[in-house]
């Protein structure tokens, strides 16, 4: 009996079989929990949501590292863009708004291309 592998070696013999009990019972305890979130994760709606937060990490891990140079991050700006969302949303400046972004954004990257080709030369 001294030769037993496991970690009830010691006590008598009731002891040792509640003990092994009790380890079977969190055991099957384990099964079950494990079988529950298996069964959950398997759910439509809770993948959907898990593939929106992975989509979402990588938005903003990406975001980050664009924004690292500068100093700053999207949970810096973040309340600044939602408060001037929000303005274009009350004021209905939506289809203006637009405009003006993709202005800005064609007139950065004509800067951008324009000072790549000073560069070249």
């Amino acid at each position: 009996m001294d030769k037993m592998i496991g970690h009830h070696t010691h006590g008598s013999h009731e002891e040792r079989k509640r003990a092994l009990l009790r380890d079977g019972e969190f055991y099957r305890s384990g099964l079950t929990h494990a079988r529950a979130q298996i069964k959950h994760a398997a759910r439509p709606e809770v993948m959907f949501h898990s593939v929106l937060d992975h989509a979402t990490w990588v938005l903003r891990t990406r975001a980050d590292a664009l924004l690292k140079p500068t100093g700053t991050s999207i949970s810096v700006l973040a309340p600044y863009a939602l408060t001037v969302l929000g303005f274009i949303r009350k004021r209905r400046l939506g289809k203006p708004a637009l405009g003006a972004a993709v202005i800005l954004g064609a007139l950065g990257w004509y800067l951008q291309r324009k000072r790549a080709q000073q560069v070249a030369y």
